[in-house]
């Protein structure tokens, strides 16, 4: 299965209203269970790729398929259903600070409800021993009953992750999910993103700024620049200038975040 397609692109394009071009003529491939790092300078299109394939953003032109279905054709349920597969973790972590640590990761089984149960809290009791025990996956079940905004940023990040356990996704884009964290914090998020790559089989896309974290955590390495693919290579072959040419080599071009 490992060779099985769980997220292609194919000849997908980007242009805002504004003329920026933010994707160009992307043609991808991620297999089920690859932990695929996205490195590149900011404003080379590594979020509206990202933000692309759950259709935070829609494309211009070409098709974006999850599992070898169209997500830029699907419409209400099946567009619904789509995203329930695809967990999504940002780089300022998305959670409802006043609310506790648990109401925030079941919020990862939202889609799994109808709206007026969940406006209500009323979760399952087996869906709430779930959310502990993500709490636990993430060394935080100690915060179960904390607000949000009672944590370090690190800790917000691992809440963000144990959310997306308890969605039970194919796939975690992670944007920039390391940016506004210390580098030892940076590695505990990164461990449990790989956690639930290598554990549970969840394919990871991740945008990263620090190579070094790329090199320590990437199978697969994709080179981003004026949005358009500049590399793609197993991470083990990549040398050092591959990194330098892809954070030098710009053109100047008229970019996309």
């Amino acid at each position: 299965m490992a060779d099985k397609p769980m997220i292609q692109l194919k000849d997908v394009s980007k242009v805002y209203d504004n003329g920026t071009v933010g994707l160009k003529d992307i043609k991808l491939t991620i297999n089920k269970g690859e932990f695929v790092v996205v490195v590149g300078l900011s404003g080379a299109g590594k979020s509206t790729l990202l933000r692309s394939i759950n259709r935070l953003h829609n494309i211009t032109s070409g098709d974006i398929l999850i599992d070898g279905k169209s997500i830029t054709k699907a419409k209400g349920k099946n567009l619904r259903n789509l995203r329930r597969d695809i967990g999504m973790i940002f780089q300022n972590f998305n959670l409802v600070k006043r609310s506790s640590v648990l109401r925030n990761v079941l919020v990862g089984r939202v889609a799994y409800y109808p709206t007026w149960k969940t406006t209500f809290n009323l979760f399952s009791k087996e869906d709430k021993q779930k959310a502990y025990e993500a709490l636990q996956k993430v060394d935080l079940a100690d915060k179960v009953y904390a607000r949000a905004d009672e944590l370090s940023g690190g800790q917000q990040q691992r809440v963000a992750i144990a959310r997306v356990l308890m969605q039970d996704p194919k796939i975690i884009l992670a944007d920039e999910p390391t940016a506004s964290l210390d580098p030892q914090t940076s590695i505990k998020v990164m461990d449990d993103l790989k956690m639930l790559n290598e554990k549970y089989g969840m394919t990871v896309l991740a945008n990263l700024h620090s190579v070094e974290l790329a090199r320590k955590f990437g199978q697969r390495v994709i080179g981003i620049r004026a949005g358009q693919v500049v590399y793609d290579g197993k991470m083990e072959d990549t040398p050092e200038s591959v990194f330098t040419d892809i954070y030098n080599g710009g053109d100047g071009n008229k970019e996309a975040k």
